[in-house]
């Protein structure tokens, strides 16, 4: 479980994988016990910042609403993660000293990728000229400098981006390590385990004592 409330900042182009990933953490942080949820872009702009539009002050002013709502929840204890674009270091940097427990996550892709991937088919669109204002076509996209979490998700597995994502957030100390106990063990020895200062080695030590009868 978490130890308190933190921001989970997702960044990278559209396609890359954000809400994929953001659904994924969601999901497994809900089922240890933690209150979590997503602040979705599209949502935000719905209900805080319909009246903004897609030039570039306007995006960031998008961006410093949902820093403000997001850290409201972390500072209630609630795992907030964020899965808007987020194209500019500005916006991104303003997020990070704003909401303090922050940890920016770069889901990496190369633009040829997400144009061939094109779910949505918005790249089409905008390559088209159809979506004026589109990130990677026509507005750019800051390179991140410093984000915590780097994920390569056109050369990773969608499983081995989100491992690599709880494994940092475990080692960061903002995830508790989850104690593993083998399924296979009678619920005796389970209730035996649970009760021990350390699960992996009183496994190990129960097992061996059985072997030995």
């Amino acid at each position: 479980m978490a130890k308190q409330g933190f921001v989970i900042w997702f960044t990278g182009l559209s396609g890359a994988g954000k809400s994929t990933l953001a659904e994924m953490l969601e999901k497994n942080l809900k089922q240890r016990g933690d209150a979590a949820t997503i602040l979705d872009g599209d949502v935000v702009r719905q209900y805080f910042s319909k009246g903004l539009g897609f030039s570039r002050e306007d995006r960031i002013e998008n961006l410093r609403r949902i820093a403000f709502v997001a850290k409201l929840l972390a500072d209630n204890g609630v795992v907030t993660i964020t899965a808007a674009i987020s194209p500019f270091q500005e916006a991104r940097d303003f997020a990070r000293g704003h909401i303090g427990r922050f940890v920016e996550i770069y889901a990496k892709t190369s633009l040829d990728a997400v144009i061939k991937r094109d779910v949505k088919g918005l790249y089409k669109k905008a390559i088209a000229g159809e979506i004026k204002n589109f990130t990677g076509i026509s507005d750019p996209f800051d390179e991140p400098t410093h984000s915590d979490i780097v994920v390569e998700t056109d050369k990773q597995t969608v499983d081995e981006s989100f491992q690599q994502i709880m494994n940092t957030l475990i080692a960061k100390g903002l995830l508790e390590q989850e104690a593993s106990i083998p399924v296979s063990l009678p619920a005796s020895l389970v209730h035996k385990v649970a009760g021990g200062a350390n699960p992996s080695d009183a496994i190990q030590k129960i097992l061996a004592s059985h072997a030995a009868k």
